[in-house]
């Protein structure tokens, strides 16, 4: 819902809900933060997914190309495959700086020796390199695309996936289990649960850190207080059920509850 649309309904103030929302992002950015952490986990998937903030590249002004929350920001997230938990993630861009400090912040949270399957992205061999120190069994998927001649004057989609080529990068990865497919299902959940990632919108972030407040608030919900489809035998659970650090579902009052 679109915060002009909250004033209309609840009659607040704009500036307050919007404050709301920063100040309750930033509370659940630190809560899990600090819960987050000694994750048993046997399989990972990590990805990033596009936004923009303030404009499109093509679209910012001269005085602030090349600083970072203009344009092209890139969201970072893990996934746990088994408990569909999302254990971090980092709104910065696509380079091996913030690879390394992502898959470090994954690294630093799950226990044991997990497996680990990300896409052709360069920068995650060096990064998964420095996170896990060799503690992985890693392994990157590729997606192979077909040539498609380009129909009207934009392309908002990929082309045909035609097939995929996997390769190990360390340790033992078990070839049933390299994929993307649910980190990739996340990056779906992500852009239909909030407007400011749909390709095509005027709902985007005007700040980097309302993005990033919006992340946060995204997957408090996701992981506390919406049980997941998957995880519904014996009894409906959250991925943070699932995961061991939760004991019921969350309400939006526990939630919103993280203020005080």
């Amino acid at each position: 819902m679109s915060i002009r649309a909250t004033v209309r309904i609840t009659g607040a103030a704009k500036n307050t809900i919007t404050k709301l929302l920063a100040d309750l992002g930033e509370t659940c950015s630190h809560y899990q933060d600090q819960v987050m952490q000694n994750i048993p986990c046997k399989r990972l998937q990590l990805d990033e997914i596009w936004s923009f903030v303030y404009s499109k590249d093509k679209n910012v002004p001269d005085k602030y190309q090349g600083q970072f929350g203009y344009g092209d920001v890139w969201t970072w997230t893990a996934i746990d495959a088994d408990t569909k938990l999302v254990p971090s993630w980092l709104v910065g861009e696509r380079n091996l700086e913030d690879a390394t400090a992502f898959v470090s912040d994954v690294a630093s949270r799950v226990t044991g020796r997990p497996q680990l399957t990300t896409d052709g992205h360069r920068a995650y061999l060096q990064a998964v390199d420095e996170g896990f120190k060799g503690d992985v069994d890693y392994a990157m998927l590729k997606k192979i695309y077909g040539v498609e001649e380009q129909k009207g004057n934009r392309r908002y989609s990929p082309a045909k996936c035609i097939g995929i080529e996997t390769e190990r990068v360390w340790g033992h990865p078990n070839p049933a289990h390299i994929s993307t497919s649910y980190v990739e299902r996340q990056n779906l959940t992500m852009r239909m649960g909030m407007r400011r990632f749909t390709r095509l919108t005027n709902g985007f972030s005007k700040k980097v850190e309302n993005l990033a407040h919006t992340v946060s608030l995204h997957f408090m919900f996701y992981n506390f207080a919406r049980p997941h489809k998957t995880l519904a035998n014996p009894y409906p659970r959250t991925p943070a059920m699932a995961a061991g650090i939760a004991d019921h579902v969350w309400t939006l009052e526990e939630i919103a509850g993280l203020l005080d």
